[in-house]
């Protein structure tokens, strides 16, 4: 009896934010590709049907998922100038991959619709368009930088190893299989990676302040 009645509590205690936040969980220890309805439904300790009453399918669930995460990433804020505000942004969401592997491709492809995604867009255009901006070339901005941002992680996340070498490995494999004497600038990039490590936040900064020079430069004068 005592344990019916720990189950029923559990059962009313439910909800979507406990959905959504047990399969950010289970994305974060095992990869968002191994989550599955019925997986979930087990962590939560439920049938798999009861799942629908929160959400109404996979596609659902990965919405919700990206709409709690992009929630995550620090927005401007509005009496800070905009060069720090786009900086802060783009660390905060390298904090966030950096939490949540799988977010990187899921707000990809999934920001747009939910309610913080637009949240965060408009903060980040308003942030632009104060500036002087106009619309359509706040947009472009706007555009370039998130594309940095995914682009980025996602080029991290390939190069990343899985047998705990580092950068300098992957350098000195990417340099023996480059026959001699051929392509040289490729060698030459390789063999300086494989005595020192790439830094990925010095990288990402690196870049970041490359974009936010030529945002600079749009802006209105006088």
């Amino acid at each position: 009896m005592p344990r019916r009645a720990h189950n029923d509590e559990r059962r009313e205690t439910l909800n979507r934010d406990r959905v959504l936040r047990t399969a950010m969980a289970v994305a974060d220890e095992r990869g968002i590709e191994t989550l599955t309805m019925r997986e979930l439904a087990g962590r939560l300790g439920i049938e798999a049907a009861s799942l629908y009453n929160h959400v109404s399918g996979k596609d659902d669930l990965l919405a919700g998922m990206a709409d709690l995460v992009i929630a995550e990433i620090d927005l401007p804020s509005e009496d800070s100038g905009w060069r720090e505000a786009m900086r802060r942004r783009a660390m905060s969401a390298r904090e966030l991959f950096e939490r949540h592997g799988w977010a990187a491709a899921l707000i990809d492809t999934r920001m747009q619709a939910q309610p913080s995604g637009l949240a965060y867009a408009d903060r980040v255009l308003g942030t632009l368009l104060r500036v002087g901006l106009s619309p359509a070339v706040a947009g472009n901005a706007f555009l370039v930088l998130d594309s940095y941002i995914y682009g980025y992680e996602r080029q991290r996340t390939i190069l990343s190893r899985d047998d705990g070498g580092d950068s300098t490995d992957t350098a000195q494999e990417v340099g023996d299989a480059i026959p001699p004497g051929a392509f040289p600038a490729l060698a030459a990039v390789a063999a300086a990676y494989a005595k020192q490590p790439f830094d990925e936040d010095a990288g990402f900064a690196f870049g970041l302040e490359l974009l936010l020079d030529g945002i600079e430069r749009l802006l209105p004068t006088g």
